[in-house]
């Protein structure tokens, strides 16, 4: 294809992976970085006729590419639906106007509602790089976010999506803040929810700063990746479904978001209240139970912060005429025997299968919700939810619904086995009195989790069981034996990941 526009370059695809970050290359010394003035990390306009996306420019050697082409990240590449042979117009992006508005944060003012949809309209239209999404992040983590600027944050995220209707009067929907390794329940409340009758059309995160989230943990036993239609053609068939809520663009702005603070590691408590409760909203949700662990190595570490938190889910949740419940549970250590994508999908199996082996402690946090949440929305009377959610996953037809939940998303299938694995040993023989969950979820992730599916950490014992010496603890496992390696040596640096008391 060719052009006459002066600023018409040949692309070529440079096969380089930004995940969702778009990114250009061109010569320093083309004559249209020249004419324009781009310099590294300029942020430019990138159009081919029907579609225009904004890039982040980096500048390259001559030898990487000719003077009148410019080259695509795969991201950008996609974004433009370009093939190969085709050419592209480059020129500087707009000014950013509410970039004025996140300085105005940084220095500790308030913004309103028209501020906050001019950020977030720019973040959804691409106009932010990764450093204005990270001081944007950072002015509202270190400054704060009082409630009504929560509750402006939430309402922006869900303007700039759509919003799905079931026609119903009431759907359900379950969601934890995360930050306990292995809580997996979610699967299991869905099935048992779905056999009772309600209507949970679930969409669920990728990790941010956890060894799995639902979305990678359920994508080891069926496709998540649905978009709207199938996911609508799941839940009338089935009542409920686990998808991943980046693929429809429900709360396009929460990924974008999402993608930074996992870089950062930062999860502050208004951007979470925005997050969980602009996806909730938008997935059309009426009745929510929402899931607070609080222990001291857990992401609320405090009843003290776990009364704030739920304080501002209320009533930011109210503003929205969001029905919510909100069930404080223990955070003190992880939850279940898998940490890591395939490794909890196999607890999740175990428990809707009644096997003998399945984790209790799963088990009884999956049916306190999912009881908690049958009351909610009136199906079982008051005090009744947990002996309803019992009897329907001890029968069998909760396990029945997940298979057939799976199969509507587009076929069940086998969770991964690691390449590689090895125990931890006890050093001593005592009771197990203590497991750091932060330390632990970082020995996962060093372990590759979640990326790498079959990665993670399996426990052996838990809080208060009696080991012997050289008994196993744990078992890392890893796809490479580079991450075994390096999760091993993390783990043997961190003696105190399990604490023995002697007995």
């Amino acid at each position: 294809m060719t052009t006459n526009h002066p600023n018409s370059l040949h692309v070529r695809r440079m096969g380089v992976d930004t995940q969702s970050e778009l990114v250009a290359f061109m010569r320093k010394d083309s004559g249209v970085c020249r004419a324009e003035g781009f310099t590294a990390h300029t942020r430019i306009r990138v159009s081919n006729g029907q579609k225009s996306i904004i890039v982040t420019l980096y500048q390259v050697d001559v030898e990487l590419l000719d003077e009148a082409e410019i080259g695509l990240s795969d991201s950008a590449w996609r974004q433009l639906s370009l093939k190969e042979g085709d050419s592209v117009t480059v020129a500087h992006s707009e000014h950013v106007d509410s970039l004025s508005l996140v300085r105005h944060k940084v220095f500790g003012n308030q913004l309103d509602q028209s501020a906050f949809d001019a950020i977030i309209g720019d973040i959804v239209a691409g106009r932010y790089s990764d450093i204005h999404l990270s001081s944007f992040i950072t002015a509202c983590t270190a400054g704060g976010l009082d409630q009504s600027e929560i509750t402006a944050l939430t309402n922006a995220m869900i303007n700039t999506g759509q919003r799905l209707d079931w026609g119903e009067q009431t759907v359900a929907d379950k969601h934890c803040v995360g930050g306990l390794s292995g809580n997996r329940t979610t699967p299991i409340i869905v099935a048992i929810a779905a056999t009772c009758g309600l209507t949970i059309p679930k969409t669920s995160s990728r990790a941010i700063t956890s060894p799995s989230g639902t979305a990678d943990t359920m994508e080891t036993l069926a496709p998540v990746d649905l978009d709207v239609p199938a996911m609508r053609r799941v839940v009338e068939g089935e009542g409920g479904c686990i998808v991943w809520g980046g693929a429809m663009a429900l709360s396009p702005s929460d990924d974008l978001l999402i993608r930074v603070e996992r870089a950062l590691e930062i999860d502050s408590k208004g951007q979470l209240v925005a997050s969980v409760l602009s996806k909730k909203v938008a997935a059309g949700s009426t009745h929510v139970v929402l899931d607070l662990p609080v222990g001291p190595a857990a992401k609320i570490r405090s009843d003290e912060a776990a009364k704030s938190l739920a304080d501002s889910l209320r009533a930011t949740a109210s503003a929205l005429d969001l029905a919510v419940t909100v069930v404080c549970t223990d955070g003190s250590h992880p939850v279940g025997h898998g940490i890591g994508p395939a490794l909890e999908a196999r607890d999740v199996i175990a428990v809707l299968n009644n096997a003998p082996n399945a984790p209790t402690d799963l088990r009884d946090r999956a049916l306190l919700l999912t009881g908690t949440l049958l009351e909610a929305v009136g199906c079982a009377q008051k005090d009744q939810g947990i002996a309803m959610a019992a009897e329907t996953l001890k029968s069998g037809n909760a396990w029945a619904k997940f298979q057939a939940i799976c199969t509507a998303q587009g076929g069940m299938r086998e969770p991964p086995h690691s390449s590689f694995s090895h125990p931890v040993l006890a050093k001593q023989s005592g009771r197990l009195a203590n497991i750091d969950n932060r330390h632990l979820a970082k020995v996962a992730k060093l372990a590759g989790a979640p990326d790498a599916k079959a990665a993670g950490v399996e426990l052996h014992a838990k809080v208060g069981d009696r080991v012997d010496a050289k008994q196993p603890l744990y078992t890392v496992h890893a796809e490479t034996r580079g991450e075994l390696d390096y999760s091993l040596a993390y783990a043997k640096a961190t003696p105190d990941i399990v604490a023995l008391a002697d007995t």
